[in-house]
C-alpha cells in the first residue's frame, strides 16, 4: 500500500489538507478546501499503518458505500470518496457545532429539554431507516445538531444497509460497537434490525435523564452478554420525580427482545412528541428489576434471542406506519364517518403494527374571538377529543397505538398538513365531504391537502357519493 500522503497543504484528488481537528481510534478528521466547493468540507482518513486495528479498514470501506447513497438534512453531505489503491478518504460537509457528547457534564438534562433532544433524534433515525440503512453505534459523540434545529447522525462505519455487502458481518465474529448502547441481539450476531437503534436511543434517553447508564461501563463481552437476561433499574428508581410516561417510553425502547420495542422510529417519536397520548403500563409504574427468577429463566431460556432470519429494513418499516384520519365531529355527515370508519378498519387490517391517529379541526375565525364554550356550555376541545375516542372505538385497538388530537387553526388543512409533516405520518384518510371538492368547505380541505401533503392520501366518499362509481375511495400517492 502507498504511503499515506496526509500532510497539512498536501493536495489529494483537488482536495487541498488543512489542519487535523480529530484523531480517533479509527480515523482521523482533516480540514479541506476545493476549488469547486463552496462549503466547509471535512476529509476523513481511515488509520491503516502497522499495528492497526484491521476493523479501521473495513468500517471505512463500509462508510465510503453507504455516505454516498444518503441524503437529507439528518445525514453529513458527500462530496467525494477516494480508494485504497491511492488513498482512501471520505469527503464530507463539515458541521458547524459540537457532538452531544459534550453535554455530558451538564446531566442530568431537565425532563423537558430531554424530550425535545431525543425525539429530534428519533426523527433523524427514522428518516436514516427509510433509507435502508441501520446505524448500530448511537451515542453522544455520533449526533450533532444544525443551526435549523435538525439531528444529524454522523460516523457510519459501523452500519449496515439492506442493499449492500455487510462486510463486517462477513469478516467478523466479535460484534463492534460502543459497548454501553449496544443492543442485545447485536452479541447474537443481528445487525438487519433496525429496533437495535431503538434500544441504544433507549440507553441514551436513560443516561441523559437520570445521569446514570442503564448497564454501566462494563466493555468486556461477558459484561455485555448480561443485557441478554438482565434487565436495568428502573429510571423511578433513580428519581422519584421521574415522569411515569417517560419511564414507559424508555423501558420500551430498553426490552430484551426487539418485538417489545417499538416498531419503528417514527412511532417513538410520536410518543415523544405527546407524551400525554403514551398509553402507561405497567412498565410505567416499576420501582424495582425483573426478579432474579425471572433473570434465570431468560438466561437458560433456549429459545430467547436466538438468530433470526434476515430481515428487510423497508419491509419492516412499511408494515408498522403512522395512519392519520381527519375527521369532522361537528359538520361531518354520519355516512361520511361511517365511510371513514369502514375505510380506516380495512387498512388496519393488513397493518397490525400501524399507529392510528384520529385528528379533528377546531377552525377558529381570523377576526372574531374565539369562545372555549359552545352554546351548551361545553368544552369544545374535550367534547370534540370524547368524540374522536367514539368514533374510534369500534376499531378495538390497543391504547399503545391509538391517540386522539384535536388542532385549532385558522386553515384547516394548513393544521393537517402541519401535523402530518411533523409526525412523520405515512397515510392520511380523509373524507371529500357532501359536494364536489371545489364547492364544499371540506373538500377545499381535501384539495389542498392532496396537492400539498407528501405522504399517501386515501379520499373517502360517503356511499351516495361513491354510488355513482365502485370503490370507497381514491388513493393519492
Amino acid at each position: 500500500m502507498p504511503k499515506p500522503l496526509v500532510k497539512s497543504g498536501a493536495e489529494i484528488d483537488g482536495y487541498t489538507i488543512g489542519e487535523c481537528v480529530h484523531a480517533g481510534g479509527m480515523a482521523t478528521l482533516w480540514t479541506v478546501t476545493h476549488s469547486g466547493i463552496d462549503v466547509p468540507l471535512l476529509m476523513k482518513i481511515p488509520r491503516v499503518s502497522e499495528g492497526e486495528d484491521p476493523a479501521a479498514i473495513v468500517s471505512f470501506e463500509m462508510e465510503m458505500m453507504i455516505l454516498p447513497r444518503l441524503a437529507g438534512p439528518h445525514v453529513p453531505s458527500c462530496f467525494g470518496t477516494g480508494d485504497f489503491a491511492h488513498q482512501a478518504y471520505v469527503v464530507i460537509e463539515r458541521i458547524v457545532g459540537t457532538t452531544l457528547y459534550k453535554r455530558l457534564p451538564d446531566l442530568p438534562l431537565p425532563y423537558e429539554e430531554a424530550r425535545q433532544l431525543v425525539t429530534k433524534i428519533a426523527t433523524a433515525l427514522a428518516d436514516l431507516h427509510r433509507q435502508n440503512v441501520i446505524h448500530h453505534d448511537i451515542k453522544p459523540s455520533s449526533i450533532m445538531f444544525r443551526g435549523s434545529g435538525e439531528a444529524v447522525l454522523i460516523d457510519y462505519g459501523l452500519s449496515h444497509h439492506n442493499h449492500l455487502p455487510d462486510l463486517l458481518q462477513e469478516e467478523f465474529r466479535l460484534p463492534y460497537g460502543t459497548a454501553p448502547y449496544m443492543a442485545p441481539e447485536r452479541l447474537q450476531g443481528v445487525r438487519d434490525d433496525p429496533r437495535s437503534d431503538l434500544f441504544s436511543l433507549g440507553v441514551l434517553l436513560y443516561f441523559f435523564t437520570t445521569g446514570e447508564r442503564p448497564f454501566g461501563e462494563g466493555e468486556t463481552l461477558r459484561a455485555m452478554r448480561r443485557r441478554l437476561w438482565r434487565d436495568p433499574y428502573p429510571p423511578r428508581s433513580l428519581r422519584a420525580d421521574y415522569p411515569p410516561w417517560l419511564q414507559e417510553v424508555v423501558l420500551r425502547c430498553l426490552e430484551i427482545e426487539p418485538e417489545w420495542r417499538y416498531p419503528t422510529a417514527s412511532q417513538l417519536a410520536f410518543d415523544l412528541a405527546h407524551p400525554d397520548q403514551v398509553k402507561l403500563t405497567t412498565r410505567s409504574e416499576r420501582l424495582k428489576r425483573d426478579p432474579l427468577s425471572v433473570a434465570w429463566r431468560r438466561r437458560f431460556n433456549l429459545g430467547v434471542m436466538q438468530p433470526r432470519a434476515k430481515a428487510d429494513v423497508a419491509a419492516q418499516i412499511a408494515s408498522s406506519p403512522i395512519l392519520a384520519v381527519a375527521l369532522d365531529t361537528v359538520e361531518g355527515a354520519p355516512e361520511l364517518n361511517e365511510a371513514l370508519r369502514v375505510t380506516t378498519e380495512r387498512i388496519l387490517a393488513t397493518l397490525p403494527s400501524a399507529r392510528l391517529a384520529c385528528v379533528n379541526v377546531l377552525k377558529l375565525n381570523r377576526i372574531a374571538i374565539d369562545k372555549t364554550l359552545d352554546e351548551q356550555g361545553s368544552n369544545k376541545h374535550i367534547d370534540r377529543l370524547v368524540a374522536l375516542r367514539h368514533w374510534a372505538t369500534p376499531l378495538k385497538l390497543d391504547e399503545s397505538r391509538l391517540s386522539v388530537h384535536v388542532l385549532e387553526a385558522v386553515d384547516p388543512a394548513a393544521a393537517l398538513l402541519e401535523f402530518a409533516e411533523v409526525n412523520q405520518v405515512d397515510h392520511l384518510i380523509i373524507g371529500a365531504g357532501q359536494g364536489s371538492f371545489r364547492r364544499t368547505r371540506l373538500g377545499s380541505v381535501s384539495a389542498k391537502v392532496l396537492s400539498e401533503t407528501a405522504c399517501t392520501v386515501t379520499v373517502v366518499r360517503p356511499p351516495r357519493m361513491a354510488a355513482a362509481k365502485p370503490g370507497a375511495g381514491v388513493v393519492w400517492g
